[in-house]
């Protein structure tokens, strides 16, 4: 009896499961038959959530009539009655529309902010230029906190790190950073930098961002400068109703479980100098420096805290926007770095190992990104808007190095080497402010459109007393001592800072007309803006007094404050080119068509940009040139197609020209001494002008999908190159300076991939790039007739300065909207590049491809509430620089240099990040 009631109960499981019946379905935008994301589907006392495709599943049911309810925000609710008669039931469709019919235009451009996947991909769609979009949400639930680090993830796109392994500047499609431009909600901002033009993005805190976008083509609306690309960050908007969006987080840098954090106390530097402070003829004293860039002191650092809020809202009927919104980041960062200082001696082909130098970087990063906007909307003509944001980075930075000598005393068997301990205490306070007041209006039923905006901004880089003393020391046995001072300029302090100010009008004009079974917009318009620029520059140089020169280390003295010093240059030297004023004028004006059909749009026209740029030397010490201007006009034609093959599916052409400016010291005469080299501009510099083309195909498939597959090409006439030369009059002097060389070839392929499978989701892309550019190179060779060695030119072909051949990205996503989560696991891989370039022939010195991986996961809570976590640089990958080549003189080094044929330079080592926080969202 016992086995008949097993097998009946077996049976009737058996039964039970086989009758058991498998609902599928998706959920559409009735308007625009696009899926749906965390729509709310109930069925049959079951719930569940639209995954990243729209889809939704319900298993297990039995045969027999139900009652489906579909929800999503600000759409009807959908219930109807469905019957199930069999397995595996063919998949519903339902369509939601909107719960107001009548949407006013304020709540539409709401909506399709590019927040969100779904409202990115429609822009990217819809754009007349070429470009990638990465949507708010996206920035959000990413590892990345600044839009240095979230830009990696675009295609075609690398990043140039800094000394704690963050990103910092944007590399467009192998074009090295001075090719591409910032904007902020469509206005070019000025570069706190001291020397260049590009603008630092790792000043940028993500969370400000509702989107960022990549323009990789230009139309005749557009400034002409930007032959790789344009990167512009799209601010915050006020959202329809009451919003408030909250963050804070803590978290810590593996670097510093292994190792202290060694700082300085920078609350006593002076932001000005003696001199500033005292007049051109004071002389100075050591009582005039501070003594804590001098007084160091190790230990674990705090943890990191970030945090960020944004409150907004519309009123009086939705006419009036206003949005506030704030970052505040305090994180501690660094790595270890190994470098190999080298020369090319005599008639060798490869370089010389001649020190190594170890360094440990302690930085601590304030960073405060403040944003507010304010618009009204009149009437459905005219809007006008205020919006300003003001971003701010203090860097405190200790650089602490030993460096050995490989001579005579090297003996690595013993232990026994001459050593040298450099530290560096350097404070460097950057800023960026953006005021722009816009107008949009409408005349003549929509007929006639103006858009105008008077912008100023301002660009700040100061690093005051920044501070370097050198000893020298002894290995003994294996053992490492401090001995005295170098004899040469012990301790410099120096004191640097530049100032940009921008004044701008922009005004753009477009006049509708139809056109036949299409439409036809003419367009004119235009800006002028007025840059000024004032660069600062003092260094004084401070030695041990006659009675102390040869005091020891540990005998004399044992803080580097108790060292009694005197100045060897009282007044400061400010004879030096980076103190000068200069400024730009720049006008442009432009013309332009768009003609739009069901299947077709062109948009044609031509820039014409006028350019005024000079300098003046305030303390000119025998230069050729103290003042200087280039003055130029460049006519800046274009042209854009797009064929919509399906609704989904388009073709994308595009050609335009691009200038690429001198930065406002590339040209100013005169030299620098840094650290490791010489460096001077030159005065002959000129602007490059670039030819570049695009096709991609363009399919978007659902709501946040997309295949782009497209290629491009760029033909530079003289661009500008940095590479290491030497002196006319003294051949010995070798100097860094930017150069025009001939004509430089840039081309290459595209491939951006973005699917969703319920709640997994796959965003992938992949760039091909190949550039070539001639340089002369330095040879040697022995003189049949002489013996001697004689130096002699060579053209050699490379790749253009900071270009990787191969760039991937990689992202898998988790997304489960009833559960709250969302999961994000992304790689990067940068493939080698030229990190610097060599006088000498095939000495050139080549980045090491790498991989960087990031992970993020994030759960909501019905509170409102919802807890994340953050993992940077997983693989702890470091940056290492070699040489393609060997030299058998480097086999004295008992260290592991020679890979494959390849000599290294350089590994910065950056460990990895974690980072826990809650946010708070309510809408």
């Amino acid at each position: 009896m016992n086995k008949f009631l097993q097998f009946l109960f077996s049976f009737l499981l058996l039964a039970g499961a086989a009758g058991a019946t498998t609902i599928k379905g998706k959920v559409y935008d009735k308007n625009s038959g696009e899926p749906l994301v965390g729509a709310s589907v109930s069925l049959a006392g079951k719930g569940t959530s639209t995954g990243l495709d729209g889809s939704f599943e319900f298993k297990g049911l039995k045969q027999g009539t139900y009652t489906l309810q579909v929800s999503y925000i600000t759409y009807k609710t959908i219930t109807q009655q469905i019957t199930v008669l069999k397995e595996d039931n063919e998949k519903l469709r339902i369509y939601m529309e909107y719960a107001s019919k009548n949407l006013n235009e304020v709540t539409v451009t709401a909506r399709g902010n590019g927040s969100t996947e779904r409202d990115a991909r429609r822009i990217e769609q819809n754009s007349t230029q070429v470009m990638n979009i990465v949507s708010g949400r996206a920035i959000e639930v990413s590892p990345d906190l600044t839009v240095a680090n979230v830009i990696q993830r675009v295609s075609g796109v690398s990043v140039e790190r800094n000394s704690n392994g963050d990103g910092q500047y944007a590399i467009l499609r192998g074009m090295d950073k001075r090719y591409n431009y910032t904007l902020v909600n469509g206005v070019k901002i000025p570069s706190p930098d001291n020397k260049y033009r590009y603008v630092p993005l790792d000043l940028f805190p993500s969370d400000l961002l509702e989107r960022l976008e990549v323009y990789k083509t230009l139309t005749p609306n557009l400034e002409g400068d930007a032959v790789g690309g344009a990167v512009n960050m799209v601010m915050k908007n006020a959202p329809d109703r009451f919003q408030v969006n909250a963050n804070i987080s803590s978290g810590y840098s593996q670097l510093f479980f292994d190792r202290k954090f060694t700082s300085f106390d920078a609350s006593g530097i002076n932001s000005k100098s003696p001199y500033e402070l005292n007049g051109r003829n004071y002389n100075a004293t050591q009582a005039d420096f501070a003594k804590g860039t001098l007084a160091y002191t190790s230990k674990k650092p705090a943890p990191n805290v970030i945090g960020s809020m944004s409150i907004g809202q519309r009123f009086f009927d939705s006419k009036l926007g206003v949005i506030v919104a704030g970052s505040y980041q305090n994180t501690y960062r660094g790595s270890n770095s190994t470098f190999y200082n080298s020369a090319v001696t005599g008639t060798d082909a490869f370089a010389v190992i001649t020190s190594k130098s170890y360094r440990e970087y302690s930085e601590q990063q304030k960073r405060l990104g403040l944003h507010g906007k304010v618009d009204y909307v009149f009437d459905k003509n005219n809007k006008i808007s205020l919006y300003n944001v003001y971003v701010n980075l203090q860097n405190q930075q200790l650089r602490d190095a030993v460096s050995t000598t490989y001579n005579g005393v090297y003996d690595p068997a013993v232990g026994n080497a001459e050593l040298g301990y450099t530290t560096r205490s350097r404070l460097t306070k950057q800023e960026i402010y953006n005021s722009t007041l816009h107008g949009d209006h409408k005349f003549f039923d929509n007929k006639f459109k103006v858009q105008w905006s008077a912008v100023y901004s301002s660009a700040r880089n100061e690093v005051p007393d920044n501070t370097t003393i050198s000893l020298n020391g002894l290995e003994r046995n294996f053992v490492d001592t401090r001995t005295s001072l170098v004899n040469t300029s012990p301790v410099n302090r120096r004191w640097e800072r530049n100032t940009d100010e921008d004044k701008a009008g922009y005004l753009d004009l477009t006049y509708t007309f139809n056109a036949g079974s299409g439409k036809l917009d003419l367009s004119a318009g235009g800006l002028y803006r007025d840059k000024q620029r004032s660069s600062f520059f003092n260094n004084y140089t401070l030695a041990p007094t006659a009675a102390h020169a040869g005091d020891l280390y540990g005998v004399n003295f044992q803080n580097y404050t108790d060292i009694a010093l005197v100045v060897s240059n009282p007044t400061g030297a400010v004879s030096n080119p980076l103190t000068y004023d200069a400024s730009e004028k720049t006008g442009a004006g432009y013309g332009m068509f768009k003609y739009t059909n069901d299947k077709l749009e062109v948009v044609g026209g031509a820039r014409v940009e006028h350019t005024n740029q000079g300098y003046n030397l305030l303390f000119p010490a025998g230069e050729t040139n103290p003042t200087g201007s280039q003055i130029y006009t460049d006519v800046l034609p274009s042209l854009t197609a797009k064929y919509h093959l399906t609704d989904k599916a388009q073709l994308h052409a595009s050609y335009y020209k691009a200038v690429n400016r001198p930065g406002f010291y590339e040209i100013v005469p005169g030299k620098v001494i840094n650290e490791e080299y010489q460096e001077r501009g030159n005065p002959n510099l000129k602007r490059a002008l670039a030819d570049n083309y695009d096709l991609r195909y363009e399919l978007f498939p659902g709501a946040s999908e997309q295949l782009l597959i497209g290629a491009f090409y760029k033909r530079i006439k003289d661009p500008i190159e940095y590479t290491f030369q030497a002196d006319a009059v003294r051949g010995q002097d070798i100097f860094y300076s930017p150069g025009n060389f001939g004509t430089a070839n840039n081309y290459g392929a595209e491939l951006d991939y973005i699917k969703f499978f319920n709640k997994i989701g796959i965003k992938a892309n992949y760039t091909y790039t190949h550039s070539r550019i001639t340089t002369p190179k330095t040879s040697r060779r022995i003189n049949a007739t002489t013996g001697d060695i004689e130096a002699f030119l060579v053209n050699q072909s490379r790749p253009l300065y900071g270009q990787s051949e191969h760039i991937a990205n990689m992202s898998l996503l988790y997304k489960d909207t009833k559960r709250g989560w969302d999961v994000q696991v992304a790689g990067a891989y940068t493939g080698p590049r030229i990190n610097t370039v060599s006088q000498f022939l095939n000495n050139d010195l080549y980045q090491q491809g790498f991989i960087q991986m990031d992970a993020s996961a994030e759960k909501r809570f019905k509170s409102n509430f919802s807890v994340f976590v953050k993992a940077g640089n997983i693989l702890n990958t470091p940056t290492k620089l070699f040489i393609k080549g060997t030299n058998p003189a480097n086999d004295k080094i008992k260290e592991d240099l020679v890979t494959n044929g390849r000599t290294l330079i350089r590994a910065d080592y950056y460990g990895q990040t974690y980072l826990l926080g809650v946010r708070y969202k309510f809408n």
